[in-house]
């Protein structure tokens, strides 16, 4: 019998996840997309929209093909017109959120964020609302992206409307910044810094040459930014999933398998989260623990080793140990 995508998660819970999806976004979904968030199978969405429509009255959602995918919608203009109220636990959330990406995401940013909040009271039936006092972020060693915000949101914009876009990028590894055109795919954060992932596009007047990887570009150092007149078809088989949530870094080059072992605080720590979907932790003699993972990026795992310090040990493979070793050995002349 095929096992479950997600088995502790009934077919309830999975009905009123995809219908309020749907009901309270202007957007449609892809077939692929559902699947995914809702960690279940292709056929099990398909029943769920069928159990949808032949319950409810008035709301419909609709099944249509577009660029060969299977895509799902309801039509805003077919919901009857009523008061939709917000529980004070769903402010609560949203107040808390927002709190979290406050240094991120910078002031104007923010203010407007704070802006929808304070509409949304109005949508709190008894009007009581969660203070934000309750809610605080850490912020040492963050990234200031109030100079930022006219490139993030004109990044929005050309993601929305499918527009190549004309940078002007300054690397941390080159001196003087370089000019090329993108397809912006997809803005993310990690360890509090706002990446964009996107795909080379082909400068007017000039030949393309697809390079290895597709651009992964620090916002903060985007010097400009304009949009083209030119559009672009977003790629049917971009998941950012499989992309950057399955291996270790969130640079994308050669992958590559490590065995480490940790130790003391370095284990504990370790054992409490996954680096990597193919991982595998192995409990050892004296609280060690050794984990063996998937890794794409050779400087941001040998940072993330380090940053452990004598508690954390490479046991494979050979190359990796022998550049640790080097590594080490410059340290140690350093000091």
């Amino acid at each position: 019998m095929t096992k479950k995508i997600k088995p502790d998660k009934d077919h309830g819970q999975k009905v009123i996840e995809l219908f309020f999806k749907l009901f309270f976004s202007p957007y449609e979904y892809s077939l692929t997309e559902l699947s995914r968030e809702l960690e279940c199978s292709k056929q099990t969405i398909g029943r769920i929209v069928d159990k949808i429509n032949s319950s409810t009255e008035g709301i419909k959602i609709e099944d249509f093909i577009k660029d060969r995918r299977r895509f799902f919608r309801i039509k805003k203009e077919k919901i009857p017109a009523k008061e939709i109220n917000l529980t004070q636990s769903e402010y609560g959330v949203l107040q808390m959120c927002c709190s979290f990406t406050k240094h991120l995401i910078g002031k104007e940013i923010f203010d407007q964020a704070l802006n929808a909040l304070g509409k949304s009271q109005a949508l709190i039936k008894n009007r009581e609302t969660v203070s934000e006092k309750h809610f605080g972020a850490f912020t040492p060693g963050t990234i200031d992206y109030s100079g930022h915000q006219r490139i993030i949101k004109n990044l929005i914009t050309a993601m929305e409307s499918s527009k190549v876009c004309k940078i002007t990028y300054k690397s941390i590894w080159n001196q003087e910044p370089k000019i090329f055109y993108i397809k912006p795919l997809k803005l993310f954060s990690k360890d509090d810094t706002i990446y964009l992932h996107a795909q080379m596009a082909k400068a007017p007047g000039k030949v393309y040459k697809a390079p290895k990887f597709d651009p992964l570009l620090v916002i903060h150092r985007i010097v400009e930014l304009e949009i083209t007149e030119i559009s672009f078809k977003f790629p049917d088989n971009f998941d950012f999933e499989k992309s950057f949530n399955q291996t270790f870094g969130v640079m994308k080059e050669d992958s590559f398998q490590a065995k480490v072992e940790f130790s003391g605080y370095a284990a504990k720590h370790v054992k409490e989260r996954i680096w990597s979907h193919d991982q595998i932790i192995k409990e050892k003699k004296d609280d060690k623990i050794e984990l063996t993972f998937t890794a794409t990026s050779y400087i941001e795992t040998v940072s993330w080793i380090l940053s452990y310090g004598h508690e954390a040990r490479i046991l494979e493979p050979d190359w990796f140990v022998e550049d640790m070793q080097a590594e080490i050995k410059k340290m140690h002349e350093l000091y």
